[in-house]
């Protein structure tokens, strides 16, 4: 009996720590320069940030969904929707007919007043219909098991106060002067910070320089980052040195398409960022040149063609993560700090 029951202990201790040492994977789906990020949690539920495009004969749903069945994933549980323009929510009336979602996230209702924008968020609130909703604020958490998920930036508001381990003066706000105040929705992007353990993921959806800077000046309310999901596809009304050089991020992912994104004023302030180690792209961005791209193995989409790769990372609680890109079958190891 005492055999037995060691075997027993033995088992549920095994079992427990296979539990415990599950990753964390994160899928930057291709949506031809838009957003689409899904987080699929070691406890089994998941997190996607923002739909992509809508139309386009449920393209940018038929990625996700392909996504979600390699995370073994059958339901979006959190949606999080960092703000309503097309790029972003399009998608969110034709992955609402492919997979079922559990709960909407978002800033609040949409301020912008067109007839377009007016139309997208009507389809927008038509496709959440009566689901479970949260309007987050920053400070805010989102409950999915097995990762610290924190609203930072919602609706033209940041957080108040440091994150913890934060807070430090930031070095890199000296001469970061404002721009122009930018009066729409990607002001007031609904901005996350992901923690799996030691693993740090910053994603401020499409946030505009000078939120930037009220997250990070005079004082840098965030911390650092491991990942940088790089804000606004790499477009240089955001990306400001004070950001992106604060946050001292190892590794940056771009969620560019070829002719969106990866302006060359922003991928310079990101490849300078210090510390970084690798800068990762959905597409070549053909406005940079060899110049202003990263290398081939690092970009998942090469030419213009709608090929539709994804890049995939796998975080572990250690902070190490492997980042891989199905195009070349490329992938980089990046240990614990």
């Amino acid at each position: 009996m005492r055999t037995l029951n060691a075997f027993l202990g033995l088992a549920f201790l095994a079992s427990s720590l296979a539990a415990a040492e599950k990753p964390l994977q994160i899928f930057f789906v291709d949506v031809e320069g838009g957003q689409a990020t899904l987080f699929v949690s070691p406890s089994g539920q998941s997190l996607l940030v923002d739909t992509g495009w809508g139309y386009n004969a449920f393209r940018d749903a038929n990625r996700i969904v392909a996504a979600a069945k390699l995370g073994k994933v059958k339901k979006i549980d959190y949606l999080v929707l960092t703000h309503f323009h097309t790029d972003h929510i399009g998608g969110v009336p034709q992955l609402a007919q492919k997979m079922q979602i559990g709960t909407f996230v978002d800033h609040g209702e949409n301020r912008e007043t067109s007839k377009a924008a007016q139309t997208l968020y009507s389809e927008y609130k038509t496709a959440m219909g009566s689901a479970n909703h949260i309007v987050a604020k920053p400070g805010d958490k989102i409950p999915i098991k097995g990762l610290d998920v924190t609203a930072v930036s919602s609706d033209g508001n940041v957080l108040n106060q440091p994150l913890p381990n934060a807070g430090a003066a930031n070095p890199y706000c000296s001469g970061v002067q404002e721009k122009a105040t930018d009066p729409s929705e990607n002001a007031r992007s609904l901005g996350i910070v992901v923690e799996f353990g030691k693993l740090r993921i910053v994603d401020l959806g499409d946030l505009t320089w000078n939120k930037e800077l009220e997250l990070m000046c005079p004082t840098n309310k965030l911390g650092r980052a491991d990942i940088f999901v790089v804000s606004h596809h790499g477009m240089d009304i955001s990306n400001s040195p004070a950001l992106v050089h604060g946050l001292a991020p190892r590794v940056a992912i771009m969620n560019n398409g070829s002719k969106k994104g990866g302006v060359p004023a922003a991928w310079d302030v990101v490849k300078s960022s210090p510390g970084l180690l690798d800068f990762w792209q959905l597409h070549f961005a053909n406005a940079g040149g060899s110049e202003h791209n990263t290398s081939d193995p690092f970009i998942a989409n090469v030419d213009e063609a709608d090929t539709g790769f994804y890049l995939k990372v796998t975080g572990r609680q250690d902070g190490s993560f492997t980042v891989f890109n199905p195009r070349n079958k490329f992938s980089k190891d990046y240990p614990a700090r």
